[in-house]
């Protein structure tokens, strides 16, 4: 087994602590041992930021079983791209953003074929997660706040954007490459 990258344990950390504290608030508050607005909605925010968390692992797990390919109509890259891109300055951020596998990605460790399609497997999970997000919207029928759960899961769609704009920012310039070195005659 492969050494956990940093926002990983962060995600393992935050998912033990998360259920542990939602746990004990939800028990103390619909038993009635602490029945205070504080309780039960520290106990929804972090149920609600356990869901976010483990379900990105489960579908992480699930996608790994998918043949999930660089070339599939969904990875091309669209005309209006480059200009959304420049727009977004994503060049000078790209490098900052998280990653929770970096050894998928490692030139060392993986042909820049293996690259491209851990690449179109990392912007499917991001969709994913967006689905994710938007169903938390659902906790409002059984906690009302709707606005409180919409706000949240448009700031989670945004969150995982980013992951989706280098992705797809990234993947042309690693396929050129594959190209380049298909038409010289080496394995890519």
């Amino acid at each position: 087994m492969s050494k956990k990258s940093g926002p990983a344990i962060f995600m393992y950390t935050v998912i033990a602590i998360a259920i542990t504290v939602a746990a004990v608030c939800l028990v103390l508050y619909y038993c009635n041992i602490l029945p205070y607005d504080a309780v039960l909605w520290t106990g929804v925010v972090t149920f609600t930021l356990t869901y976010h968390f483990w379900l990105r692992l489960i579908m992480g797990s699930i996608t790994r079983r998918l043949h999930i390919h660089h070339g599939q109509w969904w990875f091309k890259e669209r005309k209006f791209e480059k200009k959304l891109y420049k727009l977004l300055r994503v060049r000078k951020w790209k490098e900052k953003v998280l990653t929770y596998d970096p050894d998928a990605f490692s030139q060392e460790k993986h042909s820049l074929e293996e690259i491209a399609n851990a690449m179109s497997k990392a912007e499917t999970d991001h969709w994913i997660n967006q689905l994710i997000a938007l169903s938390t919207i659902l906790f409002s029928l059984i906690w009302g706040a709707f606005w409180i759960f919409l706000a949240t899961a448009i700031i989670a769609v945004l969150f995982d954007a980013q992951f989706i704009v280098v992705q797809r920012f990234n993947r042309p310039y690693v396929l050129r490459v594959i190209n380049r070195q298909r038409a010289r005659g080496l394995q890519a």
